[in-house]
């Protein structure tokens, strides 16, 4: 009997995926040829949109375990998946965001812990509290390390309220009575700055320029330092305080300021007597802000128990997040992979959002991130029509929020309106226009 061989072939590995045949078909762009593709598109981006806000499901989880209002945050400088929090009972947690656990506990303090800050390698965290102490502990405990020891102390004469490392040295600075540049090998400070003020809340290094150093005051200074000086440089004074800073990772001279007036406000360094941009709708004082690891937008938390999301050349949010449980967001920080953003807040939680939120996670089909790519670009291309403008702006918001909106938003059209007939009835010149920009800073000092 004959033995017949036969070749046997996996058509997966060699047809495609439709299961036919299909040929490329030379396409005419001739737009006589395509009379309706105008009416097609609109209509492809008004249900794009659409779709965006039906999947727009910003919350993927949160972070529980601290028995206390989480006060501070901040992200490692190499692991995508570390974070560590402060709380105001003392204790210092390191996460895991991957499986979202705990991966370390460390009772650092008495009182709150007011500042945390990783050096440049994030193998050791320095921590300042309301006992009058720095310390510095290591991120992963070694065999021979006691858990809860500190590997080193540095005990103050005044209370130290912020603490941020240098980005390639080994110094960090704190604030407090006065901002203070610390070299880890030293117990004594190398270096210290004073300039009219009794309290200094937050101190901040330049990613970029990294000499150059930023500081918050109780009354309503921001402070411009260069480390390579014996003195400050200049400083701006706004109508009210300061809480935050944060520096455009991309931009060396910008940084972005979060107001007790619910604004925030971006300032050009090299000059100072105006903002570059004003960025309302925060109905509350603005806590905390931090930048994407890209530099065009930025992240702001806020009294209000909301966060939202501003592009760095607008001056409204782009997004805004709440939940019910979540009360006064004090901390906010945004992922190094651009993905993802974590919120702490007064209610013992730390919150993982997506920074965008209609966002697929996970690995797309090539099909899928076409489809992703087209509908991006008909939004874009569409974006200026009122219905897909309306859809895309609109954003369900807690009624204390909106009806606090709609509040301001009458107060300020009055006030226009008076300015406005006050210079009216006045002689030419009398009632100067103020630009919005330039409206909320007091003076500038170098």
């Amino acid at each position: 009997m004959v033995k017949v061989k036969v070749i046997s072939r996996n058509p997966d590995d060699y047809v495609r995926e439709t299961k036919f045949d299909i040929h490329k078909v030379p396409r005419n762009y001739d737009p006589a040829l395509h009379p309706f593709e105008a009416p097609r598109e609109y209509v492809r981006a008004l249900n794009a949109t659409k779709l965006e806000r039906v999947f727009a499901k910003p919350f993927l989880g949160s972070l529980e375990g601290h028995r206390d209002s989480v006060h501070c945050m901040v992200k490692h400088p190499t692991n995508l998946s570390t974070v560590l929090s402060g709380s105001c009972d003392g204790v210092v947690k390191i996460w895991n965001l991957s499986s979202r656990t705990c991966e370390r506990t460390v009772n650092a303090h008495r009182g709150f812990v007011r500042g945390l800050c990783l050096d440049r390698t994030g193998q050791i965290f320095l921590s300042v509290g309301d006992d009058k102490s720095i310390k510095k502990w290591r991120t992963q405990p070694r065999m021979g390390d006691a858990g809860q020891e500190p590997l080193d102390t540095v005990i103050g004469k005044n209370m130290y309220i912020s603490i941020d490392h240098h980005w390639k040295d080994s110094k960090y600075a704190t604030s407090g009575t006065q901002v203070d540049i610390w070299d880890e090998s030293h117990a004594d400070p190398i270096n210290s700055y004073t300039w009219g003020s009794d309290s200094i809340h937050h101190v901040k290094f330049n990613p970029v320029e990294t000499y150059m150093l930023a500081s918050c005051t109780q009354d309503r200074n921001i402070i411009l330092y260069d480390t390579r000086g014996a003195a400050p440089v200049r400083k701006v004074v706004l109508e009210m305080r300061t809480n935050t800073v944060a520096w455009n990772p991309m931009e060396a001279f910008m940084f972005t300021a979060a107001n007790e007036d619910y604004n925030l406000y971006t300032f050009d360094m090299r000059r100072l007597d105006r903002a570059v941009n004003v960025h309302m709708d925060h109905v509350s004082a603005v806590l905390d802000v931090d930048y994407s690891p890209t530099g065009r937008e930025f992240v702001s938390g806020s009294f209000d128990k909301t966060i939202r999301i501003f592009q760095t050349d607008k001056g409204h949010s782009r997004e805004v997040y709440h939940t019910k449980r979540m009360q006064h967001v004090t901390c906010v920080r945004w992922s190094l992979d651009n993905k993802y953003i974590l919120s702490g807040s007064d209610e013992m939680n730390i919150r993982l959002w997506k920074a965008n939120a209609s966002e697929k996670l996970g690995k797309l089909s090539r099909r899928e991130k076409a489809a992703a790519d087209y509908n991006a670009r008909l939004k874009e291309k569409f974006q200026h029509h009122p219905q897909v403008k309306r859809i895309s702006r609109h954003r369900h918001v807690p009624s204390l929020i909106y009806k606090e909106s709609k509040t301001i938003r009458i107060q300020k059209e009055s006030q226009k309106r008076k300015e406005h007939n006050r210079r009216k009835h006045s002689k030419p010149g009398t009632v100067p226009f103020k630009a919005e920009r330039k409206k909320h800073v007091v003076g500038e000092v170098e």
